[in-house]
């Protein structure tokens, strides 16, 4: 599979997270209960919201999206990755490498533009409470909601036609764990420069843009609160934001570091690393979160699986 002619790769070879024998299995139980946490629990919110008239509402919209696209953003990459550390399965089409490229990117940049609504949501429910409602009428959210699904699918699809007419003639051993632009341009025969600029700009101005109106609006929010005279309303605002704002620094602390970088060998290495947090790590945590620290989830979510009169005291 090394040396191949001009434009003649057909497939890939993931190289996975690690060739050590020992690790693999240890890593495979790990990335699978994280699996199963993130696939349930996501899946769980997306139901709740759905069901629950109570939750009916629109930052209960905006926590619904999300979880639906993560539920769909770490399985475009973990069973893979499962099936790589169990069975050794490594092999990728081309096409597959494209569309999994593709969907992980517009997955990944689609929740960069709806946590900066989320924020926006936070920001009129805190700030404008007396126009909240007004202002986040039921079709107001939902072209919110489009239109950060327009601009993640929009994003991908410019990296992944870029990505797809380079040509492959040498290697197709990718240093990751899922097809990523990165790691591909350090595999095609031609100039990449190109498309290298074109991820750092690109991907800077969403991630920077997003992150900058996510900032705005906690720094209003956080000038509101300051106002409160009651420090049961001051608790209250601060409750409502606090998984908001853990997710967001999950989310483009290794967004940042991930993607922002030169694509070096050692940086590869590290990106690997990385990529474990938020295509593993970060959906499985995201449901337990809000769960934990909302009380209207907590409550649809024990209507959804255990009966009123044994959890009355929880």
């Amino acid at each position: 599979m090394g040396e191949l002619n001009w434009t003649s790769v057909e497939q890939f070879i993931l190289l996975g997270i690690t060739n050590v024998p020992q690790l693999q299995t240890f890593l495979f139980i790990t990335f699978l209960i994280f699996y199963i946490f993130s696939f349930v629990g996501n899946l769980s919110i997306v139901t709740v919201v759905i069901t629950d008239r109570s939750l009916h509402i629109p930052m209960y919209f905006f926590l619904g999206n999300l979880s639906f696209l993560d539920f769909f953003y770490s399985s475009t990459t973990v069973p893979k990755m499962l099936a790589g550390l169990l069975m050794e399965d490594k092999v990728i089409s081309f096409h597959g490498c494209m569309a999994q490229l593709h969907i992980f990117h517009f997955l990944g940049s689609t929740e960069a533009t709806l946590l900066t609504a989320m924020s926006y949501d936070r920001y009129l429910a805190i700030c404008i409470p007396l126009r909240y409602h007004a202002l986040m009428a039921r079709t107001a959210c939902i072209q919110l909601a489009t239109v950060c699904w327009l601009i993640g699918y929009i994003y991908s699809l410019t990296h992944t036609i870029l990505t797809s007419m380079l040509p492959f003639c040498k290697m197709n051993k990718v240093t990751h764990f899922y097809c990523d632009i990165k790691p591909l341009l350090k595999l095609a025969c031609t100039d990449t420069s190109l498309n290298e600029s074109l991820v750092s700009i690109v991907t800077g101005f969403v991630a920077l843009f997003t992150f900058v109106l996510i900032a705005i609006s906690y720094v209003f929010i956080g000038s509101h609160v300051l106002k409160l005279s009651s420090s049961q309303s001051r608790q209250k605002a601060i409750s409502t934001c606090t998984s908001h704002f853990t997710v967001v620094f999950l989310y483009y602390g290794t967004a940042f570091c991930t993607y922002l970088r030169p694509a070096t060998q050692d940086s590869l290495e590290q990106d690997r690393m990385t990529a474990v947090l938020f295509t593993v790590i970060t959906p499985a945590l995201n449901p337990l979160i809000y769960a934990m620290r909302n009380k209207d989830v907590k409550v649809a979510l024990r209507k959804l699986f255990f009966k009123d009169y044994f959890f009355r005291k929880w």
